[in-house]
């Protein structure tokens, strides 16, 4: 069942150098500090000069190359969002007008796709990319996979950008572009000191009487935290080592907390919620302090957690979080 609602909750679930990408669509720039070594989980990924045709296959990937000025030519879909790869508004800019070819869903990539693109870097960072995969890829073209020590949709959006950075030729780049989004959360902690060490939590209600709550370690958890609040010790306990667990109405009481943050694609879902008896009886319920955020597109934003959503996600959510109370 939690894989299932994983599955779900993760398909539903900007600070640019101002540099032009080729308009090839995929230009990584000069060939300096080439050719670049990356290890990863399943052996190094060697790029002997600066690529010119970028496939992201990761589904989130693409933000960190569009940020270093690179226009992915092929791509995979975050899929439940509403909206094309590039109309996302933190990014359509970036596309320049011309969208990427989409080479699958999730970890569902039409190899076909990827190869009739004719790559020479391919970039699967945040996925749950298997063994057997990486292997045909690499034939294709240098693939850089997650790091060992990440377990899967685990990587951090800091070190994607930084890993992208390196492989791009543009580690110089990614760094600032890094610092450029901590300055963002430490602007937003400073000018709200009200939501410094609040509780929240978030969660997905994907059906009525029947909710994902987001763990620690989830992006869109990573996010909130970096505006100064804090997780109860209660929802990391019970999450885990996994991203989300799947609660029925009977444990609410794990997100009675100072904020909640209900996302959802769902209609009419602040009705469905509200419906919840147990849920009405909760003090954050009563007290007004939960959020209804629809995924498209600040829920969008939230759940990348990319070096070019995060400022997006920022200035819809700040607003938000301060007038629940």
């Amino acid at each position: 069942m939690l894989a299932a609602v994983l599955l779900l909750t993760l398909g539903l679930a900007s600070c640019g150098s101002g540099e032009d990408a080729d308009s090839g669509g995929g230009q990584a720039g000069s060939g300096a500090g080439f050719p670049v070594r990356i290890e990863h989980k399943y052996g190094t990924a060697e790029i002997k000069s600066s690529p010119k045709r970028v496939v992201t296959v990761g589904m989130t990937d693409q933000d960190a190359v569009l940020a270093l000025g690179v226009k992915p030519v092929g791509v995979v879909e975050f899929p439940g969002m509403g909206l094309a790869v590039d109309k996302f508004p933190w990014s359509t800019a970036k596309w320049g007008g011309t969208p990427p070819t989409v080479v699958g869903q999730r970890d569902d990539y039409k190899l076909e796709k990827i190869a009739a693109l004719k790559p020479d870097l391919i970039i699967g960072l945040y996925t749950g990319m298997k063994k057997e995969q990486y292997d045909t890829l690499s034939k294709l073209a240098p693939t850089v996979a997650p790091p060992a020590q990440y377990g899967d949709y685990a990587m951090p959006w800091k070190d994607i950008t930084l890993v992208t950075g390196k492989a791009l030729g543009k580690e110089a780049q990614a760094k600032e572009l890094v610092a450029a989004v901590d300055r963002r959360f430490a602007d937003a902690r400073t000018k709200n000191p009200g939501l410094a060490g609040k509780t929240f939590a978030v969660a997905d209600p994907f059906k009525p009487g029947q909710y994902a709550v987001f763990g620690p370690t989830d992006p869109k958890v990573e996010f909130v935290k970096g505006l100064g609040l804090t997780v109860p010790d209660a929802i990391a306990k019970a999450a885990g080592k996994e991203q989300a667990t799947v609660i029925g109405s009977e444990r609410l009481d794990l997100v009675d907390v100072d904020r909640l943050v209900f996302l959802s694609s769902l209609p009419d879902v602040q009705k469905m919620v509200g419906g919840d008896k147990v849920y009405a009886g909760l003090k954050v319920a009563k007290e007004n302090r939960a959020v209804f955020v629809p995924y498209n597109p600040t829920g969008a934003a939230v759940s990348f957690g990319t070096v070019l959503s995060i400022p997006f996600a920022i200035d819809q959510m700040v607003p938000l979080l301060n007038n629940a109370r």
